[in-house]
């Protein structure tokens, strides 16, 4: 384990020493907002707005700087961040960045700072001695003078200008945003894809290349739903009531979404709501016995996921919060008022995990995600136990929908509600709603208040908490990029899901665009001791799925990947978490190890031990080089003795890469690329060619003893840690 940790440390570089000068500006940026002369662009847009207001409104832009305010502008260079440098070298000694030019500095501050400057300026312009863009509705004039010294004035600054240095001091930080418009290299593409879905095939990298990290996403952004899970699963009969081995065969869930994972084309919609069902959890292990249809529910749940993945945290919070599974998962469902006779109270427990894991988290957050801290030293409690059972009255009178018919499968003596019930919302019941006054978090919900509007109340309040940004964020990142990220990196994340540029809080689509091109999830060499994440098991999955285009030769999709055999089991299973807690926490520290020292969190560890990375290995060895191997694919169900039709069902296609076998190293060079994003380590690149050279290779391409070496080529390069480690 101790050679996972340390993959993960390499020597301070330019881009280190950027996100260490960012990081250190971020963490000054809240105390700066109360300072008399606060900073330029240290200004949320809230407070633009009320200053606006307060100046008459913001339909027109400022007028450029005049020579005299050029001249007489103070200079102040710790308004903006900027790469540390000495006379035109960087703190490592290398020389700086090109001096940008006017168009490249203007792009740089508007992505870096995207709520200070909406709507976005027209082009530039120049006149007076100057190149400048006009802010309409913020009224922020950028300008650079002829000397290519940087200004900037609006109204927080008095609409006095301000000197912000030479355009050169900019150079670094700069550079490092244009490494966010277009890969440089397909490693970069390969590095990018593989944080933002799957796979990096050779066509995928192309794509990047070609339309740009910006471009790219948004045009993922904009695909289609596609089929859901739920009808994939009604289409291959598991909604069918009258089949006993089609109705009872539990989890059968698996297969749509592991299709969904293999096939589904929006696939960057699938990767963000694989991350997002570890946030915001529901485990179908929780309500296999509470839930009829426990699959068909926990399809609709993950369908809920994909359906408010580009959409708006506010309405997926309300959607999961009414949803059979959460409610079977966490005791909404038939959670009833209290009753003084018996003592009955309402359960809390969702509303102690949608506090503590859905929303706020446990401590009062500074925006980059950091604690505040007590006198005492320590962090301060965001709720408390009077808020949990204030807040578990909004959540009584809900169950699901029982006015629909009931139905009787096999044996038929069994009557169940119909399948519906487990995709429509729960429905609520007035006559078995607390009544009471709610208090939490400050809010005060009267006595009497219908329920959905108390819901409206208590929801709108967690999704409108100072916390939720930065708690939030933080798991994204660590989901998508990098187990550790900087407070810096949070908050720019942060910011964006508090506004999205257009006043609009909570855009899980801005926010997402946030965590793929903030500047430390691109800068070409992110190398630093903080950076990267374990490639979590499931995703191994999938990558090498989409990366060789399996197909199932049944077309039944019964992916049970090693699914409770001791020897070879992957030890996580999409939607099915041992508890709410996910697969790992957040939080978690490897002890004993180097990052332990460093405290730095890295949640994948907390499912790595001796027992796991062998079963990975053993597993592994079995699909790498034929695929999955199927009881009965032409079934339904599992059989829990084996069938004649038992085989490889979810076969991989090599037609690429087994023309590659006769040049071992252009073929470990494609594996590089396309499964570890060209961060494969010399020594281990040459140790698995020697090895793939030594296996037979037939003269045939055709041939199936051809398999074998390329099977065995691609076991190595994911069984090596620089696979393992995302970079």
């Amino acid at each position: 384990m101790s050679e996972l940790a340390s993959a993960t440390r390499s020597a301070p570089d330019d881009a280190t020493n950027l996100i260490a000068a960012s990081a250190q500006y971020s963490g000054e940026r809240a105390q700066k907002l109360s300072e008399p002369s606060a900073p330029l662009l240290a200004v949320s847009a809230i407070g633009v707005a009320a200053t606006l207001a307060g100046c008459g409104g913001a339909d027109e832009a400022q007028a450029p700087l005049s020579a005299q305010e050029m001249a007489s502008a103070p200079l102040r260079l710790d308004l903006l961040p900027t790469a540390p440098s000495a006379q035109g070298r960087s703190a490592t000694g290398r020389a700086t960045a090109p001096t940008p030019t006017p168009d490249q500095f203007f792009a740089w501050a508007e992505a870096t700072f995207p709520e200070f400057f909406y709507p976005r300026a027209p082009a530039t312009q120049s006149g007076g001695g100057q190149t400048f863009r006009l802010y309409i509705g913020s009224q922020i004039t950028l300008s650079i003078s002829a000397d290519s010294t940087v200004f900037g004035r609006g109204p927080i600054t008095n609409n006095v200008a301000v000197n912000l240095g030479p355009l050169s001091r900019f150079a670094e930080s700069v550079a490092a945003h244009n490494a966010i418009a277009r890969a440089g290299s397909p490693q970069e593409a390969a590095r990018f894809l593989q944080q933002a879905q799957f796979s990096s095939t050779e066509a995928e990298i192309s794509a990047v290349s070609t339309k740009g990290f910006s471009a790219w996403l948004d045009e993922q952004l904009a695909m289609p739903l596609g089929q859901t899970a739920w009808d994939w699963q009604v289409q291959k009969g598991y909604a069918v009531v009258d089949i006993n081995e089609y109705f009872f065969a539990q989890g059968t869930y698996r297969f749509s979404v592991w299709y969904q994972l293999f096939k589904s084309p929006d696939q960057l919609r699938k990767r963000w709501a694989l991350a997002l069902s570890e946030i915001f959890v529901v485990s179908w292990r929780g309500i296999s016995d509470v839930l009829n249809w426990d699959s068909l529910a926990m399809c609709e749940y993950w369908d809920l996921l994909n359906r408010h993945a580009f959409g708006n945290y506010r309405a997926l919070l309300e959607e999961l919060t009414l949803n059979p599974a959460m409610g079977a998962f966490l005791s909404t469902r038939g959670n009833l008022k209290e009753d003084p006779a018996t003592g009955r109270l309402p359960d809390e427990n969702y509303a102690r995990e949608v506090m503590q894991l859905f929303s706020i988290g446990l401590h009062v957050l500074n925006p980059d995600g950091t604690p505040k801290l007590g006198a005492n030293g320590q962090p301060l409690e965001s709720y408390t136990a009077q808020d949990v059972s204030q807040l578990a009255r909004v959540f009584t009178g809900y169950n699901i929908d029982t006015s629909r018919p009931l139905v009787s499968p096999k044996p038929p003596n069994t009557r169940i509600p119909l399948q519906a019930t487990a995709r429509d919302p729960m429905g609520f019941n007035p006559a078995q709603h607390s009544p009471l006054e709610k208090r939490f978090l400050g809010v005060t919900i009267p006595a009497g208040t219908p329920g959905p509007q108390a819901l409206k109340i208590a929801l709108d309040t967690l999704a409108n908490h100072p916390n939720t940004g930065p708690f939030l964020a933080r798991q994204f990142i660590q989901r998508m990029v990098t187990s550790d990220p900087s407070p810096a990196y949070v908050q720019r994340v942060a910011a964006v899901f508090d506004n999205n540029g257009q006043g609009v809080r909570g855009d899980l689509a801005a926010t997402l665009r946030a965590v793929l091109l903030d500047v430390e999830a691109r800068s070409p060499q992110p190398q630093g001791s903080r950076f990267g994440r374990v490639r979590e098991p499931m995703v191994r999955i999938a990558q090498w799925a989409r990366t060789f285009n399996v197909q199932s030769k049944a077309g039944t999709w019964k992916t049970s990947i090693g699914a409770w055999n001791p020897s070879s089991d992957i030890h996580q299973y999409p939607l099915d978490p041992p508890s709410v807690f996910n697969f790992f926490r957040p939080g978690y520290v490897p002890p004993g190890t180097e990052l332990a020292a460093r405290g730095a969190t890295a949640p994948e560890f907390q499912i790595i031990n001796e027992a796991t990375v062998a079963t990975w290995l053993n597993l592994m060895q079995s699909f790498a080089g034929d695929g999955f191997w199927v009881q009965a694919p032409e079934l339904p169900s599992l059989p829990s003795q084996p069938t004649p039709t038992d085989g490889h069902d979810i076969v991989p296609d090599f037609s690429r890469q087994l023309v590659m076998l006769s040049d071992p190293p252009t073929l470990i060079d494609h594996l590089n690329l396309t499964l570890c994003a060209g961060q494969m380590s010399t020594a281990t690149r040459q140790l698995i060619i020697d090895t793939v050279r030594k296996d037979y290779i037939a003269p045939d391409v055709n041939d199936p003893s051809r398999r074998y070496p390329l099977g065995r080529a691609i076991f190595l390069v994911m069984a090596c840690a620089d696979y393992i480690v995302q970079r």
